[in-house]
Parts: structure tokens; C-alpha cells; sequence
């Protein structure tokens, strides 16, 4: 396993963490994704251990807090030979203070997280999303008090826009807070935005990136092929709507060249996509789910090889989108590249 820092921060993390969504089942949505028990759990994180992959993703939304519950049952025993990232911020419930990232908020949501995975410090806790009915100087000082109380030890954001992470980041830096050091975001060869604003942003304030959903919303497993019907065990039927929207041309462009690109390597589909997001610049590492040992397995064949600078050409060519405004004009120019050289 290769190991990277996270950002400008002193923890490594592993090029692949495991997510823990498809733990617990509770709700339509996450019973969708899966409903791994603990026991099944265990022997997850097991595979997880022995092949490196030493994070384990969860939230607190995630069935309801069953995620954290069944992966506290997993790692129970062997807390010091991993790390934990849970989230906090979207609604738990219907009342006020089960929403946003208020002081009260914070405070309760982290007691309840440490509650169910069964530990007493969170290595990565990230804002689920950003509470714009919070101010910022409340809220980095609630998440500063929180590190300073040895109940985190580090900070980061997830799906956050650019002048967001950046105000957040400006008044960390302002009164002497801690700050993120991790983006946790959306990032596929069917969903490139990140690249556009959060990956320059990244770069330049030392914000390392966490990929959720690196599979295009279980889009780019294998399974799907242009003018063929959704397999009948696809999640898609029922989750499509809740994730990332994804054009079926382009979809199909990008599935076109991963068959070209499995025949030639004799690696899996699955394994060629997160092989590609693996080399991008800012990426710290890359979030896989499995409801099963098989599929954890395939996922783990990601690693250990590389792509050729042609392969990754053609995957690039053929997920290419044009930027949105104010980025589109820029990239026309010939010296663009000259003026803003790409993230490292």
C-alpha cells in the first residue's frame, strides 16, 4: 500500500480507505448501498488490514448512525492500528439542534459519534456540509476546542464550495484556529468539476483531497454498457436519483475506452477508474465500499501498477467537459497552461 500525508498535515493516510456506507442498512437510501453487519464487518476489516488500507470512512447520516455502530463492533480490540474519518452537519433529525454545525451541534454530534464507534478521539472529523446559518468564527473555534480537547485530531470539510473552504481556511488562519487539512469530495472520470476551482484551491492552501463515490455513483463498475438496460442488481434503480448526475453519452464514451483499456492491461474496469483518480494531483486518497469480500478484493487490485501516459491520455480525452464559467475562456487559450501550471 502506498501511504501519502494528508495535505499540509504530519498524518499519512493510505492511497485506498475503506467506506463504511454500505455498514448498518437502516433507511431507504444507505439499505440500498448495503446492510453489513458486524460480523461481516470484521472480516472487511480484516482484508482492509492485511492489505494496508488503514482508514475507514463512516458519517454520522450514514443509516442513521448503524455505520458507526457496526464499524465500532469491527474495529473493536485493535483501535490503535487504524485511523477513523466520520462527518458531521446534515439533519438527524427534525429538530434545531440536529442540523448545521453550531457549537451545541458540534459538541453533541461528537460525544454521539465517539458513543457508537466505541473510541475516544476521531483522526479525521469533517463537516458534512457547509451551515451558512453559522458564522465561521463559531464554528472553527467549536472544532479548535474540540482538538484541543484530544476528541480530534484532525480537521477537514466535505463537499464544500471554493469561497467556502477558503473563508473557513481564512478564519482558521485569522484567530489562530486549526484548519482543514482535507476535502472530502466527488470525483470520477464522469464527474471532473472538482478539477476546475477545489483542486487549484487545494493545492495552494494545502488541502489534500478525500474521493467519495470514485466509481461515478456505481457507474463505472463493468456493468454498464451503451444500449444495454441497467443490470437488475444495480443500486442505480434506486439511488440514481439521490447522486451525482452523469450524461449517458459521455458515460458511455468513458466506458468505451475502459474496455479498450481492460483488454489491453487485463485489469478490471473498476481497477483501471481508480488507477486513474490514483495519479491526479491533490488526491490524498481514494474512498472504495464493498458489500462483499469479492468486490473489496477487485477494488484492492487498483493499486500496485500504473497506467501509461497514453492509457491515461485517452482516459482523459474522453472525460474531457468544458469547464464552466469563468474557467471556459481561459482554457481556450493556448498559454493557459503558461499563466496557471496544473496542480501537483
Amino acid at each position: 500500500m502506498e501511504y501519502r500525508r494528508l495535505g499540509a498535515s504530519g498524518l499519512h493516510v493510505p492511497a485506498l480507505s475503506f467506506g463504511a456506507g454500505t455498514f448498518g442498512g437502516r433507511g431507504e437510501l444507505f439499505s440500498a448501498w448495503g446492510d453489513t453487519d458486524a460480523e461481516q464487518a470484521r472480516r472487511l476489516v480484516d482484508i482492509s488490514l492485511e492489505a494496508g488500507v488503514t482508514m475507514f470512512d463512516t458519517a454520522d447520516v450514514y443509516s442513521d448512525g448503524a455505520s458507526e455502530e457496526v464499524l465500532g463492533a469491527a474495529i473493536k480490540g485493535r483501535r490503535d492500528q487504524l485511523l477513523i474519518s466520520t462527518k458531521a452537519s446534515l439533519p438527524t433529525g427534525p429538530g434545531p439542534s440536529q442540523a448545521g454545525s453550531g457549537r451545541a451541534r458540534l459538541v453533541g454530534a461528537v460525544e454521539a459519534s465517539l458513543r457508537r464507534l466505541g473510541t475516544d478521539y476521531i483522526d479525521l472529523f469533517q463537516l458534512h456540509a457547509f451551515d451558512a446559518g453559522t458564522p465561521v468564527e463559531e464554528v472553527v473555534a467549536a472544532l479548535d476546542d474540540l482538538v484541543r480537547a484530544g476528541k480530534i485530531r484532525y480537521l477537514g470539510a466535505s463537499n464544500f464550495a471554493g469561497w467556502q473552504l477558503m473563508k473557513s481556511l481564512a478564519a482558521a488562519d485569522k484567530h489562530g484556529r486549526t484548519r482543514y487539512v482535507a476535502h472530502q469530495v466527488y470525483y470520477s472520470l464522469v464527474g471532473r468539476d472538482y478539477e476546475w476551482e477545489l483542486m487549484p484551491l487545494g493545492r495552494d492552501q494545502g488541502v489534500g483531497a478525500v474521493i467519495w463515490s470514485p466509481l461515478g455513483w456505481g457507474r463505472l463498475t463493468g456493468k454498464i454498457r451503451r444500449g444495454q438496460p441497467l443490470p437488475d442488481g444495480s443500486r442505480l434503480h434506486q439511488t440514481a436519483a439521490a447522486g451525482p448526475p452523469v450524461d449517458d453519452d459521455k458515460l458511455y464514451d468513458v466506458v468505451d475506452v475502459l474496455d479498450e483499456l481492460a483488454a489491453e492491461t487485463g485489469k478490471t474496469v473498476p481497477q483501471i477508474a481508480l488507477n486513474w483518480l490514483l495519479r491526479r494531483p491533490t488526491v490524498a486518497t481514494v474512498i472504495v465500499g464493498a458489500r462483499n469480500e469479492d468486490q473489496l478484493r477487485q477494488n484492492l487490485g487498483a493499486i500496485g501498477w500504473e497506467l501509461t501516459p497514453d492509457q491515461i491520455a485517452r482516459l482523459d480525452k474522453a472525460s474531457a467537459t468544458t469547464p464552466p464559467y469563468p474557467y471556459y475562456p481561459y482554457y481556450r487559450l493556448a498559454d493557459f497552461t503558461r499563466l496557471n501550471p496544473p496542480a501537483v
